[in-house]
């Protein structure tokens, strides 16, 4: 299971690396962004508010995105970034969780403002 974890996270951060390749595709580039304002925005395919649901179209969606922004890179672009996530997951292990954390934190601080733009 955490192999799994460890890949997903890899993957993850060398999108992040690839994006800022000159040879990266616009493609991919756009299909990254797409992903990042699907997380970002309070508007979904499925509200938040609905139990499980509201959730999981966010678990399904991001993902494919990213998974098809990867798909679009070249190969050599790929292992590059591959290859530059892992460098720095050996030597900085707390870096993934700790951008999550501060993504997830983001995004609540970002939620609570707009809940109170809505209410005020």
């Amino acid at each position: 299971m955490f192999t799994r974890v460890r890949a997903v996270w890899r993957d993850a951060l060398a999108l992040l690396f690839a994006l800022g390749d000159r040879r990266t595709p616009a493609g991919a580039k756009l299909l990254a962004a797409l992903a990042l304002g699907y997380a970002l925005l309070p508007l979904d395919l499925l509200p938040d508010l609905t139990p499980v649901l509201g959730l999981a179209d966010d678990a399904l969606v991001v993902p494919g995105l990213l998974a098809l922004a990867a798909r679009t890179l070249p190969g050599d672009v790929l292992n590059r970034a591959r290859e530059r996530s892992l460098q720095m997951q050996r030597r900085l292990p707390w870096v993934v969780p700790a951008l999550v954390l501060v993504l997830l934190i983001g995004m609540v601080l970002l939620g609570w403002a707009f809940w109170r733009a809505l209410g005020a």
